[in-house]
């Protein structure tokens, strides 16, 4: 196991609430970085410090090894980035109570690395800085001062490990794409990689059973994989956070959410599973963005309606 230490100024709420990290490949003028080159170097089971606005905010652990992938929705944040870059998913746990690593810089001083190091010998952040490796004993004294609350989210981190993406039949992906997009394609196949990602920077839950945790919930394509372009099936706004049952009754057809906020049901399904599966059909999903609502038209219309027998 290893420890990194990640600058996530400008992209930590995105970061951290979609479970990953991501750089560019190269600068902008094309030139190697070494912190952005280590974005291949960890692999599952790392730990990783999350820095922010001065402060260590986050624990986070590896689950998966770094992939080419485009870039996440990541608003107005790194505009000058390039499209192409690193993904390397990440679970973390906030910290209630933040450390200031400047206000222990004279315990952390003695075990800053001589190059590429994360912090000045003042205790400064270096804003170069994207992903560095923390030497063993560095990992050390931040653990010491951190204190209970790193025990505290690694325990949580780890009581729920990651596993293997299923496999399945990618002979519909186009074999002539970028290798970065071809990739993502696949895993967005199984509601993984950024299409996840992108899926919770705008969803916090599902919007039937109200479970908040993302490792319990799947990241479910409203316009249905088959019939989205590209961009689509990558596209956050074509995405919505469910429960593993609540998944299977939309993905099949069984029921649809309307613009009002409504749970839309086949008879079948309100006459036979709703009650056996505690699902309350006049319960409110929440309002949708305007892109969700496009998507969620033709779910209604190709899908749900296709299913109901209209």
């Amino acid at each position: 196991m290893r420890y990194w230490w990640v600058n996530q100024n400008q992209t930590y709420r995105f970061e951290v609430r979609g479970n990953f990290m991501w750089s560019p490949q190269t600068n902008a003028n094309g030139a190697r970085n070494q912190f952005y080159e280590n974005m291949r170097q960890v692999q599952p089971g790392d730990l990783v410090f999350s820095f922010c606005d001065t402060r260590i905010k986050a624990l986070g652990i590896v689950t998966a090894p770094a992939q080419a992938a485009p870039k996440p929705d990541f608003g107005g944040a790194g505009l000058n980035w390039s499209n192409e870059g690193w993904f390397v998913p990440v679970y973390y746990c906030s910290f209630e109570g933040p450390i200031r690593p400047k206000d222990h810089i004279d315990v952390l001083r003695p075990f800053l690395p001589t190059r590429y190091s994360p912090l000045q010998a003042n205790g400064d952040g270096l804003q170069s800085v994207y992903l560095a490796e923390v030497p063993e004993p560095m990992a050390n004294a931040l653990i010491a001062v951190i204190g209970q609350a790193f025990y505290d989210a690694l325990a949580l981190l780890t009581a729920f490990p990651s596993t293997p993406d299923s496999d399945f039949d990618d002979d519909d992906v186009d074999s002539d794409l970028k290798p970065t997009f071809r990739e993502q394609l696949i895993k967005a196949r199984r509601g993984q990689g950024v299409f996840r990602s992108n899926v919770l920077l705008s969803e916090t839950a599902c919007r039937v059973t109200q479970v908040s945790d993302p490792k319990h919930l799947r990241a479910s394509h409203i316009k249905p994989w088959r019939e989205a372009s590209n961009s689509e099936r990558l596209s956050g706004s074509n995405g919505l956070l469910l429960s593993p049952h609540i998944d299977h009754l939309f993905d099949q057809g069984y029921i649809s959410f309307s613009n009002t906020e409504q749970l839309l049901v086949v008879p079948e399904v309100r006459d036979n599973l709703l009650d056996k599966w505690g699902i309350d059909s006049g319960t409110l999903v929440g309002d949708f963005n305007r892109e969700q609502q496009a998507f969620l038209e033709y779910h209604r219309v190709h899908v749900f309606n296709r299913r109901a027998g209209r």
